[in-house]
């Protein structure tokens, strides 16, 4: 990832059309690297939960180009690189995993990000009658060992239906579940960290799986 990391370091400090077409060789050279590893992990992942596998893996990737029509910020440009592998179309509501590539700020995660209202309480209603399974997945030794604990947005109050006293309420209060895991510009620099990613996304495997069990019900 090194000259994908030289190069959005670059774009952060020249983020305009101008430069970005002038260097849009450098572009095409750090976007090669990124479509390698995002093949890398669409191969070795999909021999493990090939309900992700994708016949074009790059298709994965997200766009550099920012949609700037309701934003403030009008810079072109996304100062980072990213993918992400889930069952289904991409206009589904799935669970999955995603890559995130940005000097002093990659990481990888898993999970579902902001769900809609209905998939949100789909999820919900998944945990009301099956939490201990969940906490049984999220309190596994090698998954506590490489993602630590549940992360997301919560609610601050109880969520409309359910009890204060109702034993997940920890769990039913997120907006978002996802595991996320931060790596180092030295590390994704490394030939290991595309065995690193895998490995992370197998121990998860479980977790995506029992949120797309409740997704899949709420269609």
């Amino acid at each position: 990832m090194k000259r994908t990391l030289a190069f959005l370091r670059q774009l952060s400090s020249n983020n305009n059309r101008d430069w970005f077409h002038a260097n849009k060789a450098e572009f095409d050279a750090a976007k090669k690297e990124v479509v390698e590893l995002c093949s890398y992990v669409n191969l070795h992942l999909g021999k493990l939960m090939p309900e992700i596998l994708r016949d074009e893996p790059a298709k994965a990737l997200f766009r550099i180009y920012r949609d700037t029509r309701f934003s403030n910020d009008k810079t072109p440009y996304k100062i980072n690189q990213g993918f992400w592998f889930a069952p289904g179309n991409k206009q589904d509501i799935r669970a999955g995993f995603y890559v995130h590539i940005q000097p002093n700020a990659s990481f990888i995660a898993a999970g579902v990000w902001m769900p809609p209202s209905p998939q949100l309480q789909a999820i919900r209603q998944e945990i009301h009658f099956q939490h201990e399974a969940l906490r049984n997945i999220l309190n596994h030794k090698q998954l506590k060992k490489e993602w630590g604990a549940l992360g997301g947005d919560q609610l601050k109050t109880v969520p409309k239906g359910f009890e204060k006293d109702h034993p997940a309420i920890d769990l039913l209060k997120f907006k978002s579940l996802v595991l996320t895991k931060d790596f180092s510009d030295t590390e994704i620099q490394n030939e290991a960290w595309r065995k690193a990613i895998v490995s992370h996304f197998e121990t998860a495997i479980p977790f995506v799986r029992f949120l797309n069990a409740a997704l899949e019900m709420s269609e």
